[in-house]
């Protein structure tokens, strides 16, 4: 059965306090709703609408970051969820499968509880998320006999009796197209807030002689974010998560609730994670790597036995190769390392090809800006660069070649040279003490005449 996805995006989520759409919130480096995008993916959905409305196009910038192909619809008027899903019509109308309607705010629900779903349609015309509430509070409840779900009851409209049910209602809904927004188009909106629930398709469903069900799901999945509190309450939710499946995966860390993690971080078996490091998006680590402590990366690949830091930056575009060292002090950006190269304290290499075991002095510098546009310094195999040489790009340095300490590189050096760029050195006997004693005169004449 294909499937279509209808993720609802449209809040403004005035709780949060911002002017950024609630759903664009970060978790784990990434937007809320690439989270709820990214479990839904697990059903390889035909069909992917993301429906927006406040800051819409931010919001479709986003979803479409993430999956070119999905497909934004605009809630202007926020009237219910019932409502909200019915933007969706239109995109879907030459659809046939199941629609399952999920949250942006809702990050947490995983690919098994979806894939559940999924199944249950296989026997029942209707599929609901429930859960058991440890507080049910102001949750819709889930009316249920067995696994026959008779109706969903808001908080707002529940009896005494119906709040004492702790079968709580996540909003996730499973139905086929066609009896989805058949179902959408009876809902009325004669309840306590005068919206069009989505809920109520259950009792409509029911009403019609169609059948409805309940799949389970821990409480933690449910979580909704509407508060900056429940943003960071979802932040360290998501941190032990991915911190325990990445250890239980063969990676060490030696203090974990130090390290964090992003949504996509990626780390082999046998890598080393030491202390106070940050992984921002799009970084993979592979197997026996070693990132040590308080480096900070983001867009960057380290491969197989290289070391990185400690107090290292990686920045998009950084690739190191096999037994690369980058230690303390240096920022790599838009650069490629070749094996066994070395770049030991104190440098910033960026826009750069540097060639396998070639050495980087301490304090150099690739001049890779004009004011105006980017150049590229290459560094051939093996080469030596001397500390302190600033490489003015565009520039190479060829395999097996050296340059002298302090020096500023201009023009390319051929293979196997010694380049030199520095003005040479005058040393006058006596002058340090005459200037000194000049220095301090004047600054005891200063004194005395301010006095």
């Amino acid at each position: 059965m294909s499937i279509a996805l209808v993720i609802l995006a449209a809040g403004k989520g005035t709780r949060m306090e911002s002017d950024l759409p609630k759903v664009l919130h970060k978790i784990g480096g990434a937007p809320m709703l690439h989270h709820a995008m990214q479990a839904g993916s697990s059903l390889s959905p035909e069909r992917i609408i993301v429906v927006a409305g406040h800051g819409a196009e931010a919001v479709t910038k986003a979803a479409q970051d993430y999956d070119p192909d999905c497909t934004a619809v605009i809630q202007s008027e926020q009237n219910g969820t019932g409502h909200a899903v019915d933007q969706a019509r239109e995109a879907l109308a030459d659809f046939e499968g199941d629609v399952i309607v999920l949250y942006g705010d809702t990050p947490f629900i995983s690919h098994e509880t979806l894939e559940d779903m999924a199944v249950a349609r296989g026997r029942a015309d209707i599929v609901v998320l429930g859960f058991e509430a440890a507080d049910p509070a102001r949750y819709g409840r889930l009316v249920a006999e067995g696994d026959r779900l008779d109706k969903i009851v808001e908080y707002k409209d529940a009896s005494e009796a119906e709040r004492a049910i702790t079968l709580c209602n996540s909003g996730v809904i499973a139905a086929d197209r066609k009896t989805l927004f058949e179902l959408i188009g009876k809902i009325g909106n004669d309840n306590a807030s005068g919206e069009y629930y989505l809920t109520d398709i259950v009792g409509l469903a029911r009403e019609d002689g169609l059948t409805a069900t309940v799949v389970t799901c821990p409480e933690a999945e449910t979580l909704g974010i509407n508060s900056r509190a429940e943003l960071a309450r979802a932040e360290a939710i998501f941190q032990t998560r991915a911190r325990v499946e990445l250890t239980g995966n063969g990676v060490t860390m030696q203090a974990p609730d130090t390290v964090f993690l992003s949504f996509d971080t990626t780390i082999g078996r046998d890598a080393e994670i030491e202390p106070n490091v940050v992984f921002g998006p799009g970084v993979t680590v592979e197997s026996g790597a070693r990132i040590r402590a308080f480096s900070h990366l983001e867009g960057a690949h380290v491969s197989r036995g290289a070391v990185v830091g400690p107090y290292a930056r990686l920045r998009p575009g950084a690739e190191l190769a096999e037994d690369v060292h980058v230690g303390n002090f240096v920022e790599i950006k838009n650069a490629y390392l070749g094996e066994g190269a070395k770049a030991n304290h104190l440098s910033y290499i960026g826009d750069a090809d540097i060639g396998e075991a070639a050495n980087i002095g301490a304090g150099t510098i690739t001049c890779n800006y004009d004011g105006v546009f980017k150049h590229r310094t290459e560094i051939g195999a093996r080469a030596f660069i001397g500390s302190n040489t600033m490489l003015v790009a565009p520039v190479r340095v060829g395999d097996e070649a050296l340059t002298g300490s302090g020096s500023v590189i201009t023009a390319d050096v051929p293979d196997g040279a010694l380049a030199l760029g520095r003005a040479r050195q005058e040393t006058k006997t006596g002058y340090g003490r005459k200037l000194m004693d000049m220095l301090r005169a004047k600054k005891r004449k200063l004194t005395e005449g301010a006095s």
